[in-house]
């Protein structure tokens, strides 16, 4: 059975909950998280996870064609905006950047209840 490789950028708050999720997912495996902090629960349980994390979330993006969805839940307009370009300036037509609220609906329709986040004004590009 072939799983869908996911990376997710930002590993607190709303991250968390769904970086759980995902690698409870049988049918998912996570290629990478990303946060600026080492010490932030879903960076920590990813490491618990033997998954591969990072403090540069262009790490994620540059796994290319071996991720197929990036999760930003970072909440900056900015980091969208460079792994966008990012994967123009690559040619890499196949993987996926997956706003927040997309995450958040997921996670909402998981619950059966809305799910709230909240972000930190923290510079993560």
């Amino acid at each position: 059975m072939q799983k869908i490789r996911v990376g997710i950028i930002g590993a607190g708050e709303t991250g968390t909950p769904l970086i759980k999720q995902l690698l409870d997912a049988s049918f998912v495996e996570v290629v990478g998280v990303a946060d600026l902090k080492d010490d932030m629960p879903g960076m920590v349980m990813a490491r618990a996870h033997k998954v591969k994390t990072t403090n540069d979330f262009m790490d994620i993006a540059m796994l290319g064609l071996n991720v197929d969805i990036i999760i930003d839940v970072t909440g900056v307009q900015a980091v969208r905006e460079k792994l966008r370009e990012y994967l123009q300036a690559t040619a890499n037509g196949h993987t996926i950047i997956m706003h927040e609220m997309i995450a958040v609906l997921m996670m909402s329709l998981s619950q059966n209840k809305l799910v709230t986040t909240k972000h930190n004004q923290v510079d993560y590009a």
